[in-house]
Protein backbone atom coordinates (compact mmCIF):
# COMPACT_ATOMS: atom_id res chain seq x y z
CA UNK A 1 0.00 0.00 0.00
CA UNK A 2 0.93 3.71 -0.87
CA UNK A 3 0.78 6.46 1.86
CA UNK A 4 -0.17 9.47 0.59
CA UNK A 5 1.38 10.95 3.61
CA UNK A 6 4.60 9.15 3.01
CA UNK A 7 5.31 11.42 -0.27
CA UNK A 8 7.56 13.50 -1.13
CA UNK A 9 6.45 17.06 -0.65
CA UNK A 10 7.65 18.28 -4.62
CA UNK A 11 5.84 14.90 -5.58
CA UNK A 12 2.18 15.89 -4.02
CA UNK A 13 -0.87 17.27 -5.58
CA UNK A 14 -3.13 19.52 -4.36
CA UNK A 15 -6.59 17.48 -3.20
CA UNK A 16 -4.94 14.02 -4.14
CA UNK A 17 -6.82 11.59 -1.64
CA UNK A 18 -6.39 8.49 -0.36
CA UNK A 19 -9.03 5.99 2.03
CA UNK A 20 -7.19 3.64 4.14
CA UNK A 21 -7.72 0.06 5.31
CA UNK A 22 -10.52 0.01 8.00
CA UNK A 23 -9.76 -0.99 11.80
CA UNK A 24 -12.81 -2.04 14.11
CA UNK A 25 -12.73 -0.31 17.74
CA UNK A 26 -13.21 -3.39 20.58
CA UNK A 27 -14.30 -2.80 24.29
CA UNK A 28 -10.42 -4.05 24.67
CA UNK A 29 -8.93 -0.81 22.62
CA UNK A 30 -11.13 1.33 25.11
CA UNK A 31 -10.33 -0.78 28.13
CA UNK A 32 -6.56 -0.73 27.04
CA UNK A 33 -6.63 3.15 26.21
CA UNK A 34 -7.74 3.81 29.34
CA UNK A 35 -5.53 1.80 31.44
CA UNK A 36 -2.48 3.35 29.41
CA UNK A 37 -3.72 6.86 29.95
CA UNK A 38 -5.33 6.91 33.04
CA UNK A 39 -8.44 8.52 31.00
CA UNK A 40 -11.08 6.37 32.96
CA UNK A 41 -13.99 8.80 31.62
CA UNK A 42 -17.00 7.43 33.07
CA UNK A 43 -18.47 7.79 28.95
CA UNK A 44 -15.83 5.46 28.09
CA UNK A 45 -15.54 2.91 31.20
CA UNK A 46 -18.97 2.76 33.07
CA UNK A 47 -21.17 0.80 30.85
CA UNK A 48 -24.49 1.47 33.40
CA UNK A 49 -23.36 4.92 33.23
CA UNK A 50 -23.16 5.23 29.47
CA UNK A 51 -26.17 3.42 28.41
CA UNK A 52 -28.23 6.64 30.59
CA UNK A 53 -26.29 9.46 28.84
CA UNK A 54 -27.08 10.74 25.36
CA UNK A 55 -25.39 8.19 23.72
CA UNK A 56 -27.07 5.25 25.87
CA UNK A 57 -23.33 2.97 25.45
CA UNK A 58 -20.05 3.94 26.01
CA UNK A 59 -18.58 6.17 23.68
CA UNK A 60 -14.59 5.63 22.56
CA UNK A 61 -12.29 8.64 23.84
CA UNK A 62 -11.62 10.95 20.76
CA UNK A 63 -7.90 10.85 21.46
CA UNK A 64 -7.97 7.67 20.92
CA UNK A 65 -9.63 8.05 17.85
CA UNK A 66 -7.08 10.32 16.55
CA UNK A 67 -4.38 8.25 17.72
CA UNK A 68 -5.70 4.99 15.56
CA UNK A 69 -5.74 7.39 12.46
CA UNK A 70 -2.17 7.79 12.53
CA UNK A 71 -1.74 3.79 12.52
CA UNK A 72 -4.11 3.46 9.95
CA UNK A 73 -2.31 6.40 7.57
CA UNK A 74 1.32 6.50 8.63
CA UNK A 75 3.43 3.64 7.64
CA UNK A 76 6.09 1.96 10.39
CA UNK A 77 8.77 2.71 7.95
CA UNK A 78 8.34 6.52 6.11
CA UNK A 79 10.59 7.83 3.40
CA UNK A 80 9.60 11.22 2.70
CA UNK A 81 8.33 11.94 6.54
CA UNK A 82 10.45 14.15 8.44
CA UNK A 83 8.67 14.98 11.65
CA UNK A 84 4.72 15.03 12.69
CA UNK A 85 4.21 19.00 12.76
CA UNK A 86 0.91 19.45 14.44
CA UNK A 87 -2.17 19.70 14.31
CA UNK A 88 -4.49 23.15 13.67
CA UNK A 89 -8.10 21.22 14.16
CA UNK A 90 -9.51 18.18 15.63
CA UNK A 91 -13.50 17.79 15.92
CA UNK A 92 -15.91 14.60 16.53
CA UNK A 93 -19.43 15.40 14.95
CA UNK A 94 -20.61 11.97 15.86
CA UNK A 95 -19.27 9.79 18.56
CA UNK A 96 -17.26 6.35 18.09
CA UNK A 97 -19.12 3.32 19.63
CA UNK A 98 -17.72 -0.14 20.04
CA UNK A 99 -18.13 -2.12 16.92
CA UNK A 100 -17.58 0.63 14.71
CA UNK A 101 -15.06 -0.13 11.73
CA UNK A 102 -12.99 3.39 11.10
CA UNK A 103 -10.96 4.36 8.29
CA UNK A 104 -9.47 7.14 7.52
CA UNK A 105 -10.13 9.82 4.85
CA UNK A 106 -6.98 11.60 3.82
CA UNK A 107 -6.48 14.63 1.05
CA UNK A 108 -3.77 16.81 0.14
CA UNK A 109 -5.02 20.71 1.75
CA UNK A 110 -2.13 23.10 1.17
CA UNK A 111 1.36 22.99 0.62
CA UNK A 112 3.95 25.02 1.79
CA UNK A 113 7.83 25.10 1.37
CA UNK A 114 9.94 25.79 4.33
CA UNK A 115 13.16 25.63 3.23
CA UNK A 116 14.99 23.56 0.22
CA UNK A 117 15.33 20.45 2.10
CA UNK A 118 11.50 20.59 3.33
CA UNK A 119 8.05 21.13 3.00
CA UNK A 120 5.15 21.22 4.94
CA UNK A 121 1.90 19.63 3.65
CA UNK A 122 -1.62 20.07 5.45
CA UNK A 123 -3.56 17.13 5.42
CA UNK A 124 -7.73 16.87 5.87
CA UNK A 125 -7.51 13.75 8.08
CA UNK A 126 -10.29 11.81 9.08
CA UNK A 127 -12.08 9.24 10.83
CA UNK A 128 -15.16 7.81 8.89
CA UNK A 129 -17.18 5.11 10.03
CA UNK A 130 -19.33 1.71 8.55
CA UNK A 131 -22.39 4.02 7.52
CA UNK A 132 -19.82 6.81 6.17
CA UNK A 133 -20.00 9.23 9.21
CA UNK A 134 -17.43 11.58 9.95
CA UNK A 135 -16.68 10.77 13.45
CA UNK A 136 -13.34 12.82 13.73
CA UNK A 137 -12.39 15.96 11.56
CA UNK A 138 -8.63 17.31 11.63
CA UNK A 139 -6.53 19.04 9.84
CA UNK A 140 -2.51 17.16 10.09
CA UNK A 141 0.20 19.25 8.87
CA UNK A 142 3.36 17.21 8.06
CA UNK A 143 7.17 17.83 7.48
CA UNK A 144 8.45 16.08 4.69
CA UNK A 145 11.49 15.86 2.50
CA UNK A 146 11.22 17.55 -0.64
CA UNK A 147 12.98 14.82 -2.55
CA UNK A 148 14.85 11.52 -2.37
CA UNK A 149 18.49 13.58 -1.47
CA UNK A 150 16.64 16.21 0.57
CA UNK A 151 17.28 16.27 4.00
Amino acid sequence: MDYLVDTYFDDLQLGAVQSTRGRTITEADIVNWCALTGDWFVLHSDKEYAARSMFGQRIAPGMMVLAFSGGLGVPPLAKAIVANYGSDRVRYPRPTFIGDTLHAEIEVADLRPRDDATGIADFRWDMVNQDGSTVMASRLKVLLRRGPDAG
